[in-house]
């Protein structure tokens, strides 16, 4: 038989010691980490960001939940695209198979999640709602301000004149959302620059390396084709060329 929604909230949040009111939260991975951990005791929580605000650190999560997926032989996919965008369905269905094999697997032992955690204070990760679109604001604004007779009360504003300082607070509250994920957006593209970058290096000395004793290597140089590669209609601009001078251009 398969889990509500509220059970397994209620189920998660006892186990691991947390407050999360939305199955959509697990899509942050750390919550799937600690199931796990629940059971084997052996993934490496100090590595585990439950508190993570932003996809990058979502990916890591997996990472490491990929790894004890690995190590214990689950032959389960972890569908992780799907996972990290938060959304309802697709977490409640995989929260819901995670409970099903701890229920198979797990020993019934005691085990202190805050202890796990090293006693890290936790905060049920946000998920980004979708902005109300503009018919729905315009029917609700329409709604607010229909009277009886369309009259003004005495004090000179209508009783809904409220719902539209409400919308701006919501989209204010929106705005700051999306703010905080463009700023992981942006540390996620420099975090895996960095990671193409050090590839580069490696890739590079490693060549330099044969070359100095007349060998080669047809995947490094591979994995340099694909790391110098750029989009069709793209061209490296060289920092070296002058720009070509318009003759026809008159002073």
């Amino acid at each position: 038989m398969t889990a509500s929604r509220t059970d397994l909230l209620n189920w998660l949040n006892e186990l691991l010691q947390i407050n999360y009111t939305k199955v959509e939260q697990c899509g942050s991975g750390g919550a799937y980490c600690q199931i796990l951990d629940s059971i084997f005791g052996d993934l490496p929580m100090n590595r585990v960001k439950m508190n993570a605000k932003h996809e990058y650190e979502y990916v890591a999560n997996y990472k490491i939940m990929q790894n004890a997926f690995k190590l214990h032989k689950i032959d389960k996919p972890i569908p992780v695209e799907k996972l990290v965008k938060c959304k309802m369905q697709d977490n409640l269905e995989f929260l819901q198979w995670m409970k099903r094999y701890w229920d198979s697997n797990y020993g019934g032992g005691p085990y202190d999640a805050v202890a796990r955690r090293k006693g890290a204070a936790l905060e049920p990760p946000a998920t980004i709602a979708p902005l109300p679109s503009s018919s729905s604001r315009a029917t609700s604004a329409a709604g607010a301000g229909i009277r009886a007779g369309g009259r003004t009360p005495i004090g000179g504003h209508r009783s809904g004149s409220a719902q539209p300082n409400e919308a701006v607070q919501q989209l204010q509250t929106q705005v700051r959302e999306l703010s905080a994920h463009l700023e992981g957006l942006e540390k996620e593209r420099d975090f895996y620059f960095e990671k193409l970058r050090d590839i580069e290096i490696l890739v590079q000395q490693q060549l330099e390396v044969l070359e100095g004793e007349g060998k080669d290597d047809n995947t490094l140089r591979e994995i340099q084709k694909i790391l110098y590669s750029t989009e069709e209609g793209f061209e490296v601009p060289d920092p070296d060329a002058v720009p070509p001078v318009d003759e026809e251009e008159t002073f």
